[in-house]
């Protein structure tokens, strides 16, 4: 795999599963409608610099299998393909954000540091965030890639996660917007866990 398939494969796989329902797009949608679009945004860059945290103890992890252990390695590399599989099945079959997120009436507005804080914690503190991002970096990453392919890697992945849930940010503080998400939502996530599945077979059998 070249360096830009392996970087447009990461990409695609990692924006499949930020767009996928969970802790970190309710906590933006739920501030973006309690507090106001700036809170929903200052969450959004606390959700970015969270997975900083896993990407730095999984690129090192990841190090040292490959010099200590290739074998495990590949083992996990397998698992981790499985539980991508396993991401995109549960988009199939998963809650929507429409039934998790439980609207409140306007608040007193927070501190554009609490937001950031929040975004921050709901995201490295989440036990899926790094299952997910062992999977994928033991799927995708070899011994022979380059370094310097991973370090842009790891800031692409940083800024395509706060630029989505900035826009996830604006775009529920329009209810046009809301009612047009949440009509299409099944149908969203559907496509993106079968863009998943499919790239973690290709991994797994070709």
């Amino acid at each position: 795999m070249s360096n830009l398939e392996l970087i447009v494969s990461i990409s695609l796989i990692h924006l499949g599963a930020v767009m996928s329902p969970g802790p970190d797009f309710i906590v933006v949608v739920k501030n973006a409608l309690t507090y106001s679009r700036k809170i929903g945004v200052y969450t959004a860059v606390g959700i970015g610099f969270g997975i900083i945290v896993h990407i730095l103890y999984t690129f090192l992890g990841i190090g040292i299998l490959i010099k200590e252990s290739p074998s495990l390695y590949n083992v996990l590399k397998y698992i981790g393909a499985v539980y991508i599989v396993y991401i995109g099945v549960m988009s199939f079959v998963a809650k929507t954000a429409k039934q998790q997120i439980i609207t409140a009436e306007q608040q007193k507005e927070i501190s554009n540091f609490k937001a950031f804080r929040i975004g921050f914690i709901t995201n490295a503190l989440n036990v899926k965030a790094s299952m997910f991002f062992l999977g994928l970096f033991t799927t995708m990453i070899s011994p022979e890639t380059n370094k310097n392919v991973l370090y842009f890697l790891a800031v692409l992945l940083v800024f395509q996660t706060i630029f989505w849930f900035i826009l996830v940010s604006h775009f529920f503080s329009r209810a046009k917007i809301q009612e047009k998400y949440f009509q299409y939502e099944n149908v969203i996530n559907k496509i993106f866990g079968l863009l998943l599945i499919l790239l973690a077979l290709k991994i797994l059998f070709f």
